[in-house]
């Protein structure tokens, strides 16, 4: 957990690139879907070893993006809080809040939005269940009071 902020279990900070603005100076949707990889990339690797198994096996099943505020290049960096939000017995969702760099933690975000991450079994291509110690792990990662 940050010690900057107990509501996130991560947070990242993601520079945002020229080419992630459209014609009108907004970060492009498609661009906001990367971005958030960035940031769930950087949190997946604080993992750690210990983790790996679950970390390469997770993949996207399902993203959900609510805009609320306009985000432009001179916001950067984004800072990306992340947690997750639950898990079931083949997939966990992370719940992430968007802000411009010059937002505060506790304002409204910009953007709101989740990714559901399917667990696979890499070699039967097949879905498989997290163990009881994944679980345990994803749990820790949940929101702490806000």
């Amino acid at each position: 957990m940050s010690d900057t902020d107990q509501r996130f279990a991560f947070l990242a900070q993601v520079p945002v690139r020229w080419s992630d603005a459209d014609a009108f100076g907004h970060i492009n949707h498609a661009r906001m879907v990367t971005l958030m990889e960035e940031a769930r990339i950087q949190w997946l690797l604080s993992a750690g070893e210990e983790y790996a198994p679950l970390i390469k096996s997770a993949m996207i099943v399902h993203v959900e993006i609510r805009y609320q505020a306009q985000l432009r290049h001179h916001d950067s960096p984004l800072t990306i809080g992340m947690w997750i939000k639950g898990h079931r017995s083949v997939d966990f969702t992370i719940g992430y809040e968007i802000r411009g760099a010059e937002a505060a933690l506790d304002s409204k975000p910009a953007c709101v939005a989740s990714t559901q991450m399917a667990v696979v079994d890499i070699e039967a291509h097949t879905l498989r269940r997290l163990t009881d110690e994944e679980k345990a792990y994803l749990k820790s990662w949940g929101r702490g009071p806000a």
